[in-house]
């Protein structure tokens, strides 16, 4: 059950963060900030389980995004991240709100509506940003970006544990036993240009 998905479905992601986006910014201009539960619940859900006990999770993955088109497929542990931030704003939200620290809420709410909608709006992950960060501070171990953001290597190196190359004819000219261990940034797939081979007796001639 405490489990999060690796990969994910940005679409579905940016489902999230839209509708989170919506209710963030109704709870800042109207101070109804008893909304701010089922928002911590949402993100608390999230963090520890994915989308199987959040029902904003379960619409996004299952109703939503499906009827988006074709997924596009993101690493899992920086919007583990994200939503981890978000869950901490809203509960801090929320603890000011008890505490009738009005104008801190508001702050709060407002900085999770601008994170909201970079992500629903453009794409722009600020927790995934701030991942990275860490990673390249050290703070977060490499081994765990190496391990969730070779999403070509997971899609190429099956169960058989080998990859097929094949020339542009589709004959099959190579094959692997297994496909190196190389970071995900350093995939690169290039189709050149051949020139034709020329026999010696068509020189000759």
């Amino acid at each position: 059950m405490f489990s999060f998905p690796n990969p994910v479905n940005e679409k579905a992601a940016r489902v999230v963060a839209g509708v989170v986006m919506v209710v963030a910014l109704i709870t800042l201009l109207t101070s109804a900030y008893w909304l701010l539960v089922p928002l911590t619940y949402g993100f608390w859900a999230r963090v520890l389980t994915g989308p199987r006990l959040s029902p904003l999770g379960r619409f996004a993955t299952r109703v939503a995004a499906p009827r988006l088109g074709a997924p596009n497929y993101v690493p899992g542990p920086p919007k583990r991240f994200a939503q981890g931030m978000g869950a901490a704003f809203t509960t801090a939200a929320s603890i000011a709100a008890l505490a009738g620290a009005t104008t801190a809420t508001d702050v709060l709410l407002g900085m999770l509506v601008i994170a909201a909608g970079l992500e629903s709006i453009f794409a722009i992950c600020l927790g995934c940003h701030a991942f990275a960060l860490l990673m390249r501070t050290g703070l977060v171990p490499e081994s765990i970006c190496l391990e969730c953001s070779d999403l070509y290597r997971r899609q190429v190196d099956t169960a058989a544990g080998r990859v097929d190359a094949l020339d542009l004819d589709g004959d099959l000219v190579a094959q692997t036993d297994r496909f190196p261990a190389v970071r995900a940034d350093e995939h690169r797939l290039e189709l050149v240009e051949v020139p034709p081979v020329v026999s010696e007796a068509a020189n000759r001639q």
